[in-house]
């Protein structure tokens, strides 16, 4: 305080007389404003010694909470004794924190004798976490016998998951009779969908006898569709003398539609008597909307 009043003088005494008698205005200048928040925009110089008091107090206000927060800016030199004892204390909290969460910012040997055991539990509780859900930073040596077959039942449930999903991270080695059993008849069924779906990664000779009829007369079904409605997959080969007049059929009825509104793949070699006519009246019929509306 000393240091500040001497300071105080030296500016009253080297400041010009229109400084010392600033009037005493309702609001702060926008100088002390800067002062107050420590802003680099500061002029001391020409502070009053009740203004140069406030300033002082308010770095060391905010010397204080920065000290607190642990913020690299703090002085702890300007600290009082009971001020110390604050921040240190606050950075104990912040640090136990830390080491309770796990943090790689933990001190372990600033924790008191009364916070270590609680810290090492928390430890060992997030150890067992991370082997339950099988992470790879587990470190099952530090697991208790129970929790080690707690572990190790919550990955076989994970590995047959995997195996009844059909991933490539299954290990059927590690699977049970009655588990080994339950994958087979999923791998089964996912087959069977996959052949009556035509996918390419179909395994027909997985497929029993009964699967592979299923499957037969649904590829069957695909393919009549896939001719009756023109598709490239069409493969008349497969039809029987039913579907093949079916798929002509609709043929046909196609063509027709071609023809009747102008498309390039009518072919009108294939048209009977009457639906060549049937196409004539429609152009006629066009021809004649279009020669009306010329006139109007």
């Amino acid at each position: 305080m000393r240091i500040v009043l001497a300071l105080a003088l030296i500016v009253s005494l080297a400041a010009p007389a229109h400084t010392q008698s600033k009037p005493n205005q309702g609001a702060p200048d926008q100088n002390l404003i800067n002062c107050l928040k420590g802003l680099s925009g500061c002029d001391i110089s020409v502070l009053r010694p009740e203004e140069l008091k406030q300033v002082a107090e308010a770095s060391k206000k905010r010397n204080l909470e920065s000290c607190l927060s642990g913020e690299t800016v703090c002085d702890p030199t300007r600290l009082s004794a009971s001020e110390m004892n604050t921040v240190q204390a606050a950075s104990y909290r912040r640090n136990l924190e830390r080491c309770n969460s796990g943090s790689s910012l933990c001190d372990p040997t600033r924790l008191a004798d009364k916070d270590v055991a609680a810290v090492h539990t928390a430890a060992l509780g997030r150890n067992y976490d991370k082997c339950l859900s099988g992470a790879p930073t587990c470190d099952p040596l530090r697991l208790t016998a129970a929790q080690n077959a707690q572990t190790r039942a919550a990955a076989a449930r994970r590995n047959f998951d995997r195996c009844l999903g059909g991933s490539s991270m299954c290990d059927p080695l590690t699977l049970t009779p009655a588990q080994t059993a339950s994958v087979r008849a999923m791998v089964v069924t996912r087959n069977n969908d996959r052949c009556l779906q035509g996918s390419a990664t179909c395994d027909p000779l997985s497929l029993s006898e009964s699967d592979m009829k299923a499957v037969r007369t649904q590829n069957q079904r695909r393919n009549l569709q896939h001719c009756q409605n023109g598709l490239a997959g069409c493969d008349p080969l497969q039809l029987n003398e039913a579907d093949l007049k079916a798929a002509r059929e609709a043929f046909r009825t196609r063509n027709v539609e071609a023809c009747t509104k102008g498309l390039p793949t009518c072919d009108p070699s294939l048209l009977t008597s009457p639906e060549m006519a049937s196409v004539v009246a429609v152009f006629q019929q066009r021809r004649n909307k279009s020669q009306q509306a010329a006139k109007r």
